[in-house]
């Protein structure tokens, strides 16, 4: 994957790559000691089942090396998603 700034996204949808909303990009989590990316922190949609995800204060986390695109939208991996369930 290219490099790509933070800011950059800011407000855009998530989607797996089956096609199904996810929600909105909201942050992403580093280690602390390397600054290795380890999850994005995403605002859901209200139809998403949180369910095989992990949660906090109305916001799901989702396993960095599961993004495998972002452009217009994030795209994350479905099978390595439902891995971590």
């Amino acid at each position: 994957m290219s490099k790509i700034m933070a800011i950059r996204m800011g407000n855009k949808r998530v989607v797996d790559s089956d096609g199904g909303e996810i929600g909105l990009f909201h942050n992403v989590v580093a280690e602390d000691a390397t600054g290795l990316l380890k999850e994005l922190v995403v605002k859901p949609t209200d139809e998403l089942d949180l369910s095989r995800f992990k949660k906090e204060s109305g916001f799901i986390f989702i396993p960095f090396d599961a993004v495998t695109a972002v452009k217009d939208v994030i795209v994350v991996d479905s099978e390595k998603m439902r891995a971590r369930a």
